[in-house]
């Protein structure tokens, strides 16, 4: 008899100390998932900071001027991007660049996300945060490509925000 009430009491102990570890973590203010550079609010209202890469049909940079005033890039991911900022009522700051170049670029919290037709065998999965595939398109060879966006690693309510932007925006734009 005493041995029950041990191990009701240890039961009873261990499920009031789960409670109370949820209860404290409600009350920090912690949202899952969460952004420790906080890359979701400061885009929202604010600048989206897109890095690109040509690869038309999805980025083309053909008659892009370096200058500030110059004409931006067009494509289909571009326009996704675009979208993406108006969902977050910020405005689209362009960095045009090889992969390698906007991947550092991410990693040292220069840009907020990267396009240029990538797709969910990118080699910079161990560097950026990988989307999940958004859209399907089919190579020359047949094969079928799953397309992806890069975003900062660990970013993950930033990531989650685009990539059910993109799964809705993919959808409703789909041929």
């Amino acid at each position: 008899m005493r041995r029950r009430s041990r191990l009701r009491f240890s039961r009873d102990l261990m499920a009031g100390l789960a409670l109370v570890s949820v209860l404290s973590l409600c009350g920090c203010g912690l949202t899952i998932p969460s952004d420790p550079s906080g890359t979701l609010d400061a885009v929202r209202g604010g600048v989206l900071r897109a890095g690109v890469s040509p690869n038309a049909p999805f980025v083309d940079v053909t008659g892009v001027d370096a200058e500030p005033t110059g004409t931006e890039p067009t494509g289909t991911e571009v326009e996704a991007i675009e979208a993406f900022a108006d969902h977050l009522d910020a405005d689209v700051e362009w960095t045009i660049g090889s992969e390698e170049e906007l991947v550092r670029d991410l990693e040292d919290d220069e840009l907020d996300l990267v396009a240029g037709g990538l797709t969910d065998e990118t080699p910079w999965s161990d560097k950026a945060g990988v989307t999940r595939a958004y859209d399907d398109v089919t190579d020359d060879d047949g094969s079928v490509l799953k397309l992806v966006m890069l975003a900062p690693m660990g970013e993950n309510a930033f990531i989650s925000e685009l990539e059910t932007f993109l799964s809705r925006y993919s959808r409703e734009h789909s041929s």
